[in-house]
C-alpha cells in the first residue's frame, strides 16, 4: 500500500490515523462560530478541520423547475440553489479560518466544487484537496485537483467500482500521485447496514491507495469500526450542538462525541499493534498464572507418579504439562511434599 502524506506528515501504515473534522454547513452562517467550531475540532483531538469551497452559483444554477428541486432526504423540498446558499462557506472567511486552524495546530484544506474554487485554494497554499463523493464524477475537476501536484482525498459515495477505476485513471494521467480513497455511503444520516465497510481494503488493495472513511453514521462505532479494518484517515461532521437548525447538525458529532470517537480511535490503531506472537511485557507479569505440574499428594521417595498424586495445577511454576506423561512413566527421586512444584531433579 503506497504511503500517503499530508504536510510532510505520513499516513498510512503504523502511522497514526488522520481525525478529519468537516464543518460543512454547521457554521450556520456566522464567522465566530466557524471560529468555535475550528477551537471544538482543535480540543477533540483532531488533526485537521475541511472547509466546503463553492458559491451557490458555481455549484449549481438558481431554478424552481423539477431536476432543481431536492425530493427526498434530510432537505426534501428545498431547491438546490436554497441550499447551498444556506450551506456554503464565504470564501473570504477561508484565508481567516486556516491561520486559525494553524494557530491551534491543525491542518486546514477545502473540498474545491470547481475549478474556480482550486485556483482559491491553489492562492491559500492548503496542504491538501478533498474531492466530495458527487464530484467524483466531474473528471475535468479531477483532473484540475491533480495538476496542482498536491495530495488529494477522494470519496467515493455512490460510486460504482468502474467509476471509482474512472476517476483514479483521471486522476494518475493528469499527473496525480498522492491519493487517498475514502469509503462512504452518501445518505444523511447513512444506516449502519449500508455502509459496507470491507470495501475499506478492497479499496487499499484494488487501488494500492491509504484507505479511509467519510462517515455520516449516527454515532462514533462505525469509525471505529473502519479503522480496525485499515481506514488511516477518518471524517466526520462536527457541530456544536445538535439543537442547531443547521443542514448538516443532525448527523454530525457534537465536540463530547467528537473528543469520545478520537479517543476510541486512538486506542484501536494502539490495539491493532502488529502480528506479533512473542509474550509482551505486561503478560509476562501473568505467566505465573499459567498451569504447570505440581504434586498435590505427599509422594514418598520411589512411589510412582500417578494421576492421583500428579496434577496439572495453577501456578506456572513447575515442570511444562506437555511432560504430564512422562512423569507419570517415573517414579520419586525422594520425598516430595504436597504442593511442591515437579522439576526433573524430584523424579526418575
Amino acid at each position: 500500500m503506497t504511503d500517503f502524506y499530508v504536510n510532510g506528515r505520513k499516513i498510512g501504515g503504523e502511522a497514526s490515523v488522520y481525525v478529519v473534522a468537516e464543518m460543512s454547513a454547521n457554521h450556520n452562517q456566522n464567522f465566530d462560530r466557524a471560529v468555535e467550531i475550528v477551537g471544538a475540532a482543535a480540543e477533540a483531538g483532531a488533526d485537521a478541520v475541511k472547509l466546503q469551497t463553492f458559491r451557490p452559483d458555481t455549484i449549481t444554477i438558481d431554478s424552481e423547475k423539477e431536476p432543481f428541486q431536492i425530493r427526498e432526504g434530510p432537505w426534501k423540498g428545498r431547491t438546490l440553489y436554497d441550499l447551498y446558499e444556506e450551506a456554503y462557506t464565504p470564501w473570504d472567511w477561508q484565508p481567516k479560518l486556516q491561520e486559525i486552524a494553524h494557530d491551534h495546530g491543525l491542518d486546514l484544506f477545502s473540498s474545491p466544487f470547481d475549478p474556480t474554487a482550486v485556483d482559491f485554494l491553489e492562492e491559500m497554499d492548503v496542504p491538501v484537496y478533498k474531492i466530495a463523493s458527487f464530484e467524483n464524477v466531474d473528471l475535468p475537476l479531477v483532473r484540475r485537483v491533480a495538476v496542482t501536484g498536491k495530495p488529494t482525498i477522494m470519496s467515493t459515495g455512490m460510486a460504482t467500482l468502474a467509476e471509482i477505476d474512472e476517476a483514479v485513471r483521471a486522476y494518475r494521467e493528469a499527473g496525480g500521485k498522492n491519493l487517498s480513497l475514502l469509503a462512504c455511503t452518501s445518505s444523511y444520516p447513512a444506516p449502519p447496514e449500508e455502509m459496507h465497510l470491507r470495501r475499506i481494503p478492497h479499496l487499499a488493495e484494488t487501488f494500492d491507495v491509504v484507505p479511509g472513511l467519510s462517515d455520516h453514521t449516527l454515532g462514533t462505532e462505525v469509525p471505529v469500526a473502519a479503522v480496525s479494518l485499515g481506514a488511516r484517515i477518518v471524517e466526520k461532521h462536527l457541530t456544536l450542538s445538535h439543537d442547531d437548525e443547521g443542514p448538516d447538525s443532525d448527523f454530525s458529532l457534537e465536540p463530547d462525541e467528537f473528543a469520545e470517537m478520537v479517543q476510541a480511535v486512538r486506542k484501536t490503531e494502539k490495539a491493532l499493534g502488529e502480528v506479533r506472537y512473542e509474550t509482551t511485557e505486561k503478560e509476562s507479569e501473568s505467566k505465573t498464572f499459567r498451569r504447570s505440574l505440581f504434586a498435590v499428594q505427599d509422594i514418598e521417595e520411589g512411589e510412582a507418579f500417578t494421576k492421583e498424586n500428579v496434577r496439572s495445577i495453577r501456578p506456572g511454576d513447575g515442570l511444562h504439562t506437555r511432560h504430564y506423561h512422562e512423569v507419570l512413566d517415573g517414579e520419586a527421586a525422594q520425598d516430595i511434599a504436597r504442593g511442591v512444584p515437579l522439576d526433573w531433579s524430584l523424579a526418575r
